[in-house]
């Protein structure tokens, strides 16, 4: 075998999360699959953490197999969290059929989680069978490439082994192939593990994990008062975390209060879905029967999920110290907001009044369902009218007069030179191109289609980072 990993300087790995103690996790054992069979690998994050030199075979072994890193963690744990779903309090949650595999710093400093989903059971399954099925690991993939393309904070998707094994799913067609995968997270610590510890009136508890993610996950030392200080920092996060999710036409599907990252980091898809249109009414998932968590309720969802990280932090802080800090939340993301929907838009902030009131003109005019998310911010790159373009006439209707008045003011704050631009369409992701890439895998094993979609967004997202000389 090659040398290991640990012999490099740029692999620098940690076990912060032991320092919390065993009252946060559970150590488990990944299941012993009958196959590994690596399906993707994503070399760009891997050298971020100093893993890109592995061998397809050592890959296998660390993220099929689960051999541990040295100066890593021994073994896998299961972290403890409770949570809000769809509203309703569930004390039985935790990591059901995932677990913290290992930890290591990034090139900037930053303490990553490399974290599982359908590694096998642990203590938190409950009726589950601990595994993931393989089209749910290709949606995580598309998933994730596109919103990082888009600028969404979120976590990446490393590694996908085909692990030989037929899973039975009621929602899906059944027997169907499964598979291991590996993301790779600024920490896995959610509002649903603050509710756990305050359901437990664990105030001790409570603290040391304040302290925690502060000092590990944002990296600033405790002060007099550490829970404020973090609530700060998580109320203006999870504001841009909504903007962003709206500029990029996103719906997550399943905002529950364990699905919302300390850091605001994106996680966890599911049944996530690009909404075509600017459509508030949109639901990703088919049993989200009241549109709770559709396109539109997205940062009113968030902003529910961050009022009970305040009420779990009342054991270190009174609610009326903790409230003015949630009440800022509307007003950072609708700031937030239009600081998202400038950047897809290519153009550079005025005033935040001028920049609030685009914002607001754009949604009004995509509102009218008459073309694309990704056809308008494709369109109008850079602030002004490209083409030719197969919605030319749709921008002469009156409902964009106000967009195209108000945007007449602003510079472009990017360049166009990227042969991006010059495509006759735009790199979208909806589900019917979803459906297309997984056919081909389902029916002949043909993977082509897949590793053309993840150039092509990672060619759309080069071309988007593209800044103005």
């Amino acid at each position: 075998m090659a040398s290991s990993p640990q012999a490099s300087s740029a692999f620098r790995p940690e076990a912060r999360i032991l320092s919390l103690g065993d009252a946060f996790y559970d150590p488990v054992t990944a299941a012993d699959f009958p196959a590994t069979i690596l399906r993707f690998r994503n070399d760009r994050a891997a050298a971020e953490v100093g893993l890109s030199g592995l061998s397809d075979a050592e890959w296998i072994e660390r993220f099929g197999r689960f051999r541990p890193f040295e100066g890593s963690l021994p073994q896998p744990l299961a972290l403890r969290y409770h949570g809000h779903q769809f509203r309703q309090y569930n004390p039985e949650l935790g990591d059901g059929r995932g677990f913290l595999f290992a930890q290591m710093r990034d090139q900037a400093g930053r303490l990553m989680d490399l974290g599982t989903k359908g590694s096998g059971q642990t203590p938190w399954s409950r009726f589950g069978d601990g595994r993931l099925t393989l089209k749910g690991g290709v949606r995580e993939i598309l998933a994730t490439e596109m919103l990082e393309a888009l600028g969404v904070n979120t976590s990446r998707t490393f590694s996908l082994i085909e692990t030989g094994e037929a899973l039975h799913r009621g929602d899906e067609p059944s027997p169907t192939r499964s598979a291991v995968l590996v993301r790779l997270s600024h920490g896995h610590i959610r509002i649903g593990s603050f509710q756990r510890l305050a359901t437990l009136n664990d105030a001790a508890g409570t603290e040391a994990l304040v302290r925690y993610a502060l000092r590990e996950l944002y990296g600033e030392e405790p002060g007099d008062h550490p829970a404020l200080r973090l609530y700060e920092l998580v109320v203006g996060r999870t504001a841009r975390l909504a903007a962003s999710y709206m500029a990029a036409g996103f719906v997550h599907g399943v905002l529950n209060s364990d699905n919302i990252a300390i850091t605001a980091e994106s996680f966890d898809y599911g049944p996530w879905r690009f909404t075509p249109y600017w459509d508030p009414g949109f639901t990703a998932a088919y049993f989200d029967q009241t549109g709770l968590y559709a396109f539109g309720r997205q940062p009113q969802a968030i902003h529910w999920d961050v009022a009970q990280l305040a009420l779990s932090l009342t054991a270190m802080e009174p609610v009326d110290a903790l409230a003015p800090i949630l009440d800022r939340f509307p007003a950072l993301y609708e700031q937030a907001l239009a600081e998202a929907m400038l950047k897809r838009l290519g153009v550079a902030p005025r005033s935040e009044a001028e920049d609030i009131a685009l914002t607001d003109a754009i949604a009004r005019a995509l509102q009218q369902n008459t073309v694309t998310i990704d056809r308008f911010f494709f369109d109008w790159r850079g602030g002004a009218r490209r083409g030719p373009s197969p919605d030319e006439a749709t921008y002469d209707h009156p409902v964009f007069h106000p967009f195209v008045e108000a945007v007449a003011a602003y510079e472009p704050a990017v360049t166009l030179d990227h042969p991006y631009w010059a495509d006759a369409a735009p790199c979208s992701m909806h589900i019917e191109e979803v459906e297309a890439i997984w056919a081909p895998i389902a029916d002949a094993d043909d993977w082509s289609g897949l590793e053309r979609k993840v150039k092509d967004i990672r060619r759309m997202g080069e071309a988007m980072a593209s800044p103005r000389p």
